[in-house]
């Protein structure tokens, strides 16, 4: 049966909502009503999430009016108990009854495991203006709300006290009540430019009717709207605008109808550090700067106003007399910072816990001292310089422009350095170690800064692990898997060849009276080395892979990162699934005969052709092979490997290995065992069966 369709729009009227969680609001309020008109098997065309501050919405398109009708089968009792004697028993009446008709009505249903009665009716499909109210209510309650509060003398709970709710089909209102509030057909545009109330005569009308209301509730158009906007700001000005993503989703948030408006501020501030400025500028006034065409800070900004104003230039006068006093206390801040060395503030975070149990921030920099310059003993960097990067490393966590914007942190650290007179090693470093911060982000160039963000993050691996508080699938206060992805990008991107083992038992023996020691090297090992699965898949590297080398003991990240790629390329070779299967067999074989690998090929006793072709190529390739896995050339030696195929192929085809004389069958399983070790060298290839 055909079903007519028309557009439902949902939308919940609120006060400004927090620009942080407008669009996961909106999109949850979105999938939360999808899911429910899914659930309820209701055909319907695109979904979209529409959103303002003082709005959360959502627009269905070619929703059908109701559930499609269904065929219903019920299944009663085997016909064996149905009738006795040719008359229905109680259970077959009882059945009847239960589906409303006679038990000559019923029908018989053949299954795979014999006769049963049966009925089916065709149930009717609910209509959607039935179904909405509880799909509706469901998906409000189900909203991921930051922080709920109450307004007046209700007891309603939400983020922001609600004002109005739409819920219309076409040009129909859908009776329905959501957090105290009934459903109807009016709207409100701007809060200054419209006002007044919009009836709206139809679903469709919606988007028009508020874009002539100067509300833009589309989510994407508002935001590209406010980057083009910004970027034409900018060009008049003659600079660059710097959009930073997160900050454009900020203000998309922020505002209905965006205006981008371009203020000045003093050029004496542009003594103070850059980063201190655009932090400002951003953290306190969502604001975007702009560079020049050499790549300096402009004495400019741009803010996004939510009105037309008549007088722009009073709205621009206002901004920049707001940002005045915040751009002197970042000036403030870093004139007095820099009366005090960060040499005489290590004595400061004495005073700061790192870690209940882990000790302070001077803790903590004693135990990365060391391994630092141990580090950086093994890679051919400055010890001294890495020991004094350790001690000053969290130095600036304590002055006042750190604790005000938190996300300067070593930056700070290397302006401050260069302003004590620090070696240049020891400054930059500061801002390296924490590099990189996130996936895709740059790693320590220096020696020294590669040094102290080894250091740092495994001196917290350890410390947070030796006191049983490894993360779990939902917590990760201490962002292990990120220090982890970090560690393991340093060491394959910067080429270090450092052992992961001997790194983790220099860095537990610097802690004192951890809870748990015994096995933590080899639990923070396994988990490290478990985190290559998410780097291989980053790579876009199969989790075959991935696993053929986790199965070997290997410890060196830059030689697990090589074998990764080498197993790769090895994959696509048209030998690659026949040496699979082959090592997978040789494995199962090994496994079931219970070879202990107690002799080598004794080649007097390999009888059959094949196996002496067999035992020739296994020679020949790991006399060409065992140069190549000292260089950690795995490419060009499993290439090398491949062209055991054919004679792996025949020994399988006309050799059997469980004979009855048990020095033939023990030579065999020793050959075999050859077999499979050239391959282990690299990998467990028989993984990439899996």
């Amino acid at each position: 049966m055909s079903m007519a369709a028309n557009t439902l729009l949902i939308e919940l009227g609120v006060e400004e909502l927090p620009p942080g969680a407008l669009s996961d609001l909106a999109h949850a309020l979105r999938d939360g009503i999808v899911k429910g008109l899914s659930d309820a098997e209701v055909p319907m065309g695109q979904a979209r999430a529409l959103a303002s501050p003082r709005r959360l919405a959502v627009r269905i398109e070619a929703l059908a009016d109701k559930q499609p009708d269904r065929d219903v089968e019920k299944r009663g009792p085997a016909l064996a108990a149905a009738f006795k004697d040719g008359q229905p028993t109680k259970a077959a009446e009882g059945f009847a009854r239960s589906c409303g008709v006679t038990v000559d009505e019923l029908i018989h249903l053949e299954t795979d495991k014999g006769t049963w009665l049966g009925y089916r009716e065709q149930q009717q499909g609910e209509p959607v203006a039935q179904l909405l109210p509880a799909i509706l209510s469901a998906a409000v309650n189900a909203l991921p709300v930051p922080k709920n509060m109450r307004w007046g003398a209700s007891r309603i709970e939400f983020s922001r006290p609600v004002h109005w709710l739409i819920a219309l089909y076409g040009a129909d209102v859908v009776p329905a009540s959501v957090l105290g509030l009934e459903s109807g057909r009016t709207t409100y545009g701007h809060r200054f430019h419209a006002p007044a109330p919009i009836e709206l005569a139809h679903a469709d009308d919606y988007v028009d009717a508020l874009e002539q209301a100067y509300v833009l509730v589309e989510l994407d158009r508002r935001r590209e709207r406010i980057r083009e906007q910004v970027l034409a700001e900018a060009e008049v000005h003659e600079g660059q605008a710097v959009i930073d993503e997160d900050l454009l989703d900020e203000v998309n948030g922020l505002v209905e109808w965006p205006v981008a408006l371009t203020g000045s501020f003093d050029e004496r501030f542009l003594e103070v550090p850059a980063e201190c400025l655009i932090s400002s500028m951003k953290a306190n006034q969502k604001y975007f700067h702009m560079l020049d065409e050499s790549g300096r800070l402009k004495p400019q900004f741009i803010t996004l106003a939510n009105i037309e104003s008549d007088d722009p230039q009073q709205v621009i006068y206002g901004n920049e007399k707001v940002i005045r006093p915040r751009l002197a206390d970042a000036a403030f801040f870093f004139e007095t910072d820099r009366k005090r060395t960060l040499e005489s503030r290590r004595t400061a975070l004495t005073n700061v816990v790192f870690q209940q149990q882990l000790g302070t921030l001077a803790d903590k920099a004693a135990r990365s001292e060391v391994i630092a310059r141990f580090i950086a003993g093994k890679i051919g960097g400055d010890s001294h310089a890495a020991a004094r990067a350790a001690q000053l490393a969290k130095c600036d966590l304590v002055t006042e422009m750190v604790l005000e914007f938190p996300e300067l942190q070593g930056v700070m650290g290397t302006y401050y350095a260069r302003h004590d007179g620090e070696p240049a090693a020891v400054a930059e470093a500061l801002h390296e170690q924490y590099l990189p911060r996130f996936a895709g982000d740059a790693i320590p160039q220096t020696p020294t800064g590669l040094a102290i963000a080894l250091a740092d993050r495994l001196d917290t691996l350890t410390g947070i692990f030796g006191i049983g508080q490894r993360p779990t699938g939902a917590k990760d206060p201490f962002a292990l898997r990120r220090a982890t992805i970090g560690v393991l990008n340093i060491l394959i991107k910067g080429e270090l060849d450092l052992d992961l083992r001997e790194l983790l038992e220099l860095a537990v023996s610097q802690h004192r009276d951890l809870p748990k020691t015994e096995g933590l090297v080899d639990d923070v090992l396994t988990y490290m080395l478990d985190r290559f699965r998410a780097w291989a898949q980053d790579e876009g590297l199969p989790v075959s892979v991935y696993l053929a080398v986790r199965a070997r003991p290997v410890t060196r990240p830059l030689d697990f990162a090589r074998r990764l790629q080498a197993v790769h390329h090895f994959e696509q070779r048209e030998e690659a699934a026949a040496l699979a299967a082959a090592n997978k067999r040789v494995s199962n074989i090994l496994a079931k005969q219970q070879y202990g690998g107690e002799q080598r090929v004794d080649e007097s006793l390999l009888s059959e052709d094949a196996e002496i072709a067999l035992a020739n190529a296994i020679t020949d390739c790991r006399e060409q092979v065992e140069p190549l896995f000292q260089q950690a050339q795995y490419a060009q030696a499993l290439d090398i490997l491949a062209t055991l195929r054919a004679p792996v192929d025949r020994f399988f085809d006309e050799v059997m290995v469980a004979v009855d004389d048990d020095a033939t069958r023990r030579n065999r399983l020793a050959l075999l065992a050859g077999l499979q070790a050239v391959f282990l060298a690299v990998a467990d290839i028989a993984e990439l069966q899996q």
